[in-house]
């Protein structure tokens, strides 16, 4: 993996829902994206989408695209080999940068999505940030930690190009697989930044600079840059926080 600029290593997530109360539909969340598409142009960082690709197509890679950031297409693939094969051969058109498909498809149904998407860096999803330890337990009758682990072999095993976990496994990651695999982590929360509602569990989360220095490569942030009054701003500011951790 070549090396990474701070700017290249934080991802915003566009993370807008509507709200019928307010008059606010599927259509008023892409204008959101896209504004803030708009308001970002020039930083460098790229942009993850994921429900609002699924309400507008992939068109919207394009319009991205266009407003001169990178695409991260959170979608999180999870079906059978011919399937994913096919997702592949449908994204290859529009070029997203990054994209997502879950672990537990197995490695054959991975390896086809990574054949389908030679240029396009496909990181596998281990354990999501919002669940917890008891979560792990009923669902993968193991720990986070080793259910991670596992996840991570099979993503190994099935040549893609990286992993998505929480921070607080980055460095685990980083020790079982070194430098083949990028990490990828959500769940960063600046400390200058408050999340109302938070929906990620707060054992799992972690600042920019020390995901950074736990051995994550690319960070990703959502509300603390989407909801600020100026995303550019909080996106050059937790820039400046990656690139004071990168050694």
């Amino acid at each position: 993996m070549r090396a990474l600029t701070p700017a290249e290593r934080l991802i915003v997530a566009a993370d807008f829902k509507p709200d019928p109360l307010k008059g606010e539909n599927r259509n008023w969340v892409r204008r959101q994206a896209l504004l803030l598409a708009d308001s970002l142009k020039g930083s460098g960082v790229c942009l993850k989408v994921n429900s609002i690709l699924r309400a507008h197509g992939y068109d919207l890679i394009d319009e991205i695209h266009n407003r001169g950031l990178g695409v991260f297409a959170d979608l999180k693939l999870y079906d059978i080999g011919e399937t994913l094969s096919t997702d592949g051969a449908l994204l290859r058109e529009v070029k997203p940068e990054l994209l997502t498909v879950v672990c537990t498809a197995g490695v054959t149904a991975m390896q086809a999505l990574k054949t389908a998407l030679p240029d396009t860096e496909v990181l596998g999803v281990t354990v999501l940030t919002s669940l917890k330890e008891a979560d792990a337990q009923a669902m993968f009758i193991c720990s986070t930690e080793e259910a991670v682990l596992r996840f991570g072999q099979l993503a190994r095993a099935a040549g893609i190009d990286g992993l998505t976990s929480s921070p607080r496994e980055a460095g685990m990651l980083r020790a079982r697989f070194g430098v083949c695999m990028s990490i990828n982590t959500p769940a960063i929360r600046p400390t200058w930044a408050t999340v109302l509602g938070d929906d990620q569990n707060p054992d799992r989360i972690m600042t920019p600079a020390k995901a950074v220095e736990a051995g994550a490569d690319r960070i990703i942030v959502g509300r603390p840059i989407v909801r600020a009054a100026n995303p550019y701003d909080a996106a050059m500011r937790t820039i400046e926080e990656i690139a004071s951790a990168v050694v």
